[in-house]
Formats: C-alpha cells, sequence, structure tokens
C-alpha cells in the first residue's frame, strides 16, 4: 500500500518524471543544474507545465461537478438550512465554486440580496477563495495527503466560526442598502444539462480560468524559482525561520497586499518548504494571500460597510495567524 501512495505522490501528483525529463532537456543543451540559472530554469519549467497540467484536469473536474449546483441552486439548497448547519454546507460548497476572493464577492452579493443570513454568505466567502479541491490536490503534491487534508479542514473550520462569529454579533445591519434592496431574480424551473453539455462546460471553464491565472502563475513561478536559487537559505530563515517567533506575523501580513489564487501561491509555497520554512509559516502565506488580499477587500467594501468589512478582516487574519502557529507546533505529527 505504501509504494502506490508513494508512487501516487511522486510521480502522479509531484511529477518527479516531469523534473528529471526537464533537467535532461537542459544538461542535453549545455546548461549546467547545478548553478543558479541552470537550477532556477529547471524549477521554472517543471513548476509551470506541471501546475497547467493539475490545474486543467482539475478545473475540468471542478467545474463538472459545479455544473450540477448553479446558483440559483445553491440559494434553495442554503435556504433549507439553519443555524451551525447552515454556515457548514455554505464553507462546503464554498470548495467547488470559483478559486479566487474576487470572482466569489459577486456571488456572495447575490446570496446575500437573496436573503440568506449574512453569517452564511460570509461562511461561503471565506472557503471559496481558501479551500477548493484543487488545493487539496495541489497541497498533497507539496506537503502530503495529511498535511492538505488538514489544512481543508481546518479552512472550512475557520469559514464556520468565522462566519457564525459574524452573525452572533449582529452584523446584518452593516451590509450596504443597495446589496439588501436588489431584487432576487425569480427562481425559474432548474434546465437539465445533458452529459454532453456538462463537459462542454467544464472545457470552457477550464480555457477561461486557465487564461486568467495564466500570468499569477507564471509571476508565482518566478517567484519561487528566485527564492529557490538566488535568496541564501540563511537569509529566508532568519526572517520566516522557526527560531523567529514573527514569522508567522510577518508571512500573513505579506501575503495580504498581493493577488493571486491557490495556484499562483504554490510554487512560492513550494521554494519556501524546500528553504526549511515550517509548514505553518507557510501556509499562513498562503492564506493571507487568497483570502485577504487588498484588492478583494475593495470589492467587498462595495458591499458591506466598513465595520463589517473590520471585523471580517480581523477574524479571518487572527485564524490565520492562529493556524500558522498551531501548524508550526504541531506540524511535525502530518508529516
Amino acid at each position: 500500500m505504501s509504494v502506490i501512495t508513494s508512487f501516487i505522490q511522486n510521480q502522479i501528483l509531484s511529477m518527479k518524471w516531469l523534473n528529471v525529463l526537464i533537467g535532461n532537456l537542459l544538461q542535453a543543451i549545455g546548461m549546467d543544474l547545478s548553478k543558479r540559472l541552470g537550477g532556477s530554469l529547471q524549477f521554472f519549467f517543471y513548476d509551470v507545465i506541471k501546475i497547467f497540467i493539475l490545474l486543467s484536469v482539475l478545473i475540468f473536474i471542478i467545474s463538472y461537478i459545479q455544473s450540477y449546483f448553479p446558483p440559483e441552486r445553491t440559494k434553495r439548497i442554503l435556504g433549507r438550512f439553519h443555524g451551525l448547519g447552515a454556515n457548514s454546507l455554505a464553507a462546503l460548497l464554498g470548495t467547488i465554486t470559483p478559486f479566487c476572493s474576487c470572482s466569489s464577492i459577486p456571488l456572495f452579493i447575490g446570496f446575500s440580496s437573496a436573503g440568506l443570513p449574512v453569517g452564511v454568505t460570509f461562511s461561503f466567502l471565506i472557503s471559496s477563495p481558501l479551500v477548493d479541491l484543487g488545493s487539496l490536490v495541489l497541497l498533497t503534491s507539496i506537503f502530503g495527503v495529511k498535511i492538505a487534508l488538514v489544512y481543508v479542514v481546518v479552512g472550512l473550520v475557520l469559514a464556520v466560526i468565522g462566519g457564525t462569529l459574524i452573525e452572533k454579533l449582529g452584523m446584518e445591519r452593516y451590509v450596504e442598502d443597495f446589496v439588501k434592496n436588489i431584487k432576487p431574480v425569480e427562481m425559474q424551473e432548474e434546465v437539465k444539462m445533458t452529459r454532453g453539455e456538462r463537459v462542454s462546460y467544464a472545457q470552457t471553464q477550464v480555457k477561461s480560468t486557465v487564461s486568467k491565472v495564466f500570468w499569477y502563475v507564471i509571476v508565482g513561478v518566478g517567484i519561487g524559482a528566485l527564492i529557490h536559487n538566488w535568496i541564501p537559505t540563511n537569509v529566508i530563515l532568519t526572517v520566516l525561520g522557526e527560531n523567529n517567533p514573527f514569522s508567522v506575523l510577518i508571512a500573513t501580513f505579506v501575503g495580504v497586499p498581493m493577488y493571486a489564487d491557490i495556484f499562483g501561491t504554490i510554487p512560492i509555497a513550494e521554494a519556501l518548504f524546500a528553504k526549511g520554512v515550517g509548514v505553518g509559516t507557510i501556509l499562513s502565506f498562503m492564506m493571507g494571500v487568497t483570502a485577504l488580499s487588498l484588492p478583494s477587500m475593495v470589492m467587498l467594501r462595495k458591499a458591506v460597510k466598513p465595520r463589517l468589512l473590520v471585523v471580517f478582516a480581523s477574524i479571518v487574519t487572527v485564524g490565520i495567524i492562529i493556524i500558522g502557529y498551531a501548524f508550526n507546533a504541531f506540524g511535525y505529527l502530518f508529516v
């Protein structure tokens, strides 16, 4: 069983064979992989090809599943539940929806205008960019299945707790009036898609999403190659190493000004992990980028009043920091 697991981890998800192949091709044209330039090129080409292969496959599968959950159907499902159950379901539904916070916000507005409780909509908003099936597979390719699964679980828990706290604090009144006054479109009978139409929809989503994230992945891999081959390990560890008690805080707040989805942060995480940075610090950085980016905060401000925005950002930030320190303290149990 361990042999099969190792094969899936190393050859299918991590695609070690691809890294060897690219290394051989670079050496064939005279590149020295022990040098910075050669090592950077190997890292860059390997990660770009690997990520886009996994990305295309994952988006196709996720989009095919998502075709069964159009927004109107999602609203109906969520409307049947209340309390903690509704928050939990909203967080779970967030795992099969768009890959970045900015693309989740229009759905958040739609759910709010449909009359769903503010806590439920925020559980969805936290979960959607933070946790998805794609992140599970890609994190597995770097950290292994145990850490990837724990990341997904704590991400869902953060989404449920965050949404519940926002509801308990009575934040409903801080949603902008225009959102509340949007008249929801009357739900028509759901159009059933054929299998061929679902496949076509999934293919379209692959093309659309890949085109949207293309440059984020390229930039992310470029930063990863820079960290991996050009920045000395001792410099990285001085700033983000376990001996620095502020490493999780630094990683979280460094991630906030950036804007990327989970796929754009993966190569940076991979490079930091190779340098010996703690898993919790890396995950805090990824969560800060995906859940608290400035562009998404600006967009969300259009839909909610400043007090609710501050409460949301504070809850998520504190949650990310706690998760980061917890992973650094107990991550060895999952390696």
